[in-house]
């Protein structure tokens, strides 16, 4: 058989098709590679953005914001003394951005101005927390990027 330059095209063309098919198959079925979406209902929670700074700005005109803590038992949430904890309510959301089957939320709960999330619960590594509270019939909205 001879080799000329239409063969060489055509086995670089079936080489390039080949290498690049490999690269899509591997990365589809490669589990280690799977990446989520941050939310299943991105565009939904796109349109409450507003919403989203108003409570954010909310929170940053309070005399003392949320903080959090990691403690031994998990992350210690404190909300502000000066407010009656029987007034607040909300949730909490904590988002996994390496696997959403980590993600979940829970009510707020509190005992002496404190927010108890048990290590059981947490993986270390990143997580995004977002408290979504209100008090007195205003809304608050606190995120944080947190390292566990």
């Amino acid at each position: 058989m001879k080799f000329n330059w239409g063969t060489g095209i055509v086995i670089a063309f079936v080489g390039f098709i080949s290498f690049i098919m490999y690269f899509v198959i591997s990365m589809n079925t490669d589990k280690a590679l799977d990446h989520d979406l941050v939310t299943e209902d991105y565009y939904k929670q796109e349109l409450e953005f507003q919403n989203d700074i108003d409570k954010e700005n909310n929170s940053k005109s309070l005399t003392k914001n949320l903080t959090w803590k990691k403690t031994n038992e998990g992350i210690v949430i404190t909300f502000p003394e000066s407010l009656e904890i029987n007034s607040i309510t909300g949730n909490v959301f904590l988002y996994r951005p390496s696997n959403k089957q980590f993600d979940f939320e829970t009510d707020i709960s509190l005992s002496n101005h404190n927010l108890l999330i048990p290590d059981k619960r947490l993986l270390d590594g990143r997580w995004n927390i977002k408290v979504d509270w209100q008090y007195n019939g205003k809304s608050y909205l606190y995120k944080k990027e947190i390292i566990y």
